[in-house]
C-alpha cells in the first residue's frame, strides 16, 4: 500500500521535507490530539498556509508521516533481509543475527518510533481512517513480509510451515516485539547483552516450534 499523496498546491520539495520532519517531531513529542498545526509549522519554519498547501489537513499530515517512517523502517529490514535470510549456511546463526541488526535498527530510527509511541498511548483517539492504514502499511504488517523468507526457508526442508505468515508473526513476538515492549518502542534503550539474550532464546523457542524433528539415531546390530 502506498504513501497517500499530500494535497499539493504548490511549494518546493525541500519546504515539503521540512514540514514533514517537523510534523515527525512534534508529533513525536505531543502525540496527534496535543499536536498543533501552529507549532508544527513554526518547527517547521513555514506559516499554516504553507503547510496547507501540501496536506489537507492533520489527519493527512500526521498519517503521511507516520506511513513515510514505516516505509523507510521497511527499507532497512528489506537489505538485512536479504543480507540474513536469502542464503542460509547456518538456520540458528542467521536467523539470530537477522534478529539482532533488526533489534539494532530501532536505534536508528528514532523519530519515528516516538511517533508509534504516541500511536500507541492515543489509539482510542486517532482517527479510524488512519488507524486502519496504519494497520495495513505500518509495523503490524511486518510479518506478511517476513513470511516468504521463511516460506522459501521451509521449501529447503529446514523449517515445516502449516502457515508462513503465522510463523513470521510468532518470530516477530519471540523477539522483536519483546525488544520493543521491554525498551518501551526505543525510549529505554535495553543493553546489548539483554537484547541479545532476548533474541537468542526467541529464535531456539522459534526453532523448537518449527524446525523439521531430528531423527533418531539408528541402533546398530551387534556383529
Amino acid at each position: 500500500m502506498s504513501v497517500p499523496a499530500p494535497a499539493r498546491r504548490g511549494g518546493q520539495p525541500d519546504k515539503r521535507r521540512a514540514i514533514a520532519q517537523a510534523a515527525r517531531l512534534v508529533f513525536g513529542r505531543e502525540g496527534y490530539a496535543r499536536a498543533g498545526v501552529d507549532v508544527i509549522a513554526a518547527e517547521a519554519g513555514v506559516s499554516k498556509r504553507t503547510i496547507y498547501n501540501h496536506y489537507a489537513d492533520k489527519e493527512q499530515l500526521f498519517l503521511s508521516v507516520a506511513l513515510e517512517g514505516a516505509d523507510a523502517v521497511t527499507d532497512a529490514v528489506r537489505v538485512l533481509m536479504e543480507r540474513h535470510l536469502r542464503k542460509i549456511v547456518d538456520l540458528e546463526e542467521d536467523l539470530t543475527a537477522f534478529c539482532l541488526d533488526r533489534a539494532q535498527a530501532v536505534t536508528e530510527f528514532p523519530e519515528h518510533f516516538a511517533l508509534v509511541r504516541s500511536i500507541h498511548a492515543e489509539v482510542t483517539r486517532l482517527p479510524a481512517a488512519v488507524l486502519e492504514k496504519w494497520r495495513a502499511h505500518g509495523p503490524p504488517s511486518a510479518h506478511q513480509r517476513l513470511a516468504p523468507y521463511l516460506q522459501r526457508i521451509a521449501d529447503r526442508g529446514l523449517l515445516v510451515l502449516d502457515d508462513a505468515e503465522r510463523a513470521a508473526n510468532r518470530l516477530n513476538t519471540l523477539t522483536m516485539n519483546d525488544v520493543l515492549i521491554r525498551s518501551f518502542y526505543g525510549a529505554l534503550p535495553l543493553p546489548e547483552p539483554t537484547v541479545r539474550d532476548i533474541v537468542t532464546d526467541g529464535v531456539r523457542d522459534f526453532l523448537c516450534l518449527y524446525a523439521p524433528p531430528k531423527a533418531p539415531p539408528q541402533s546398530r546390530e551387534p556383529s
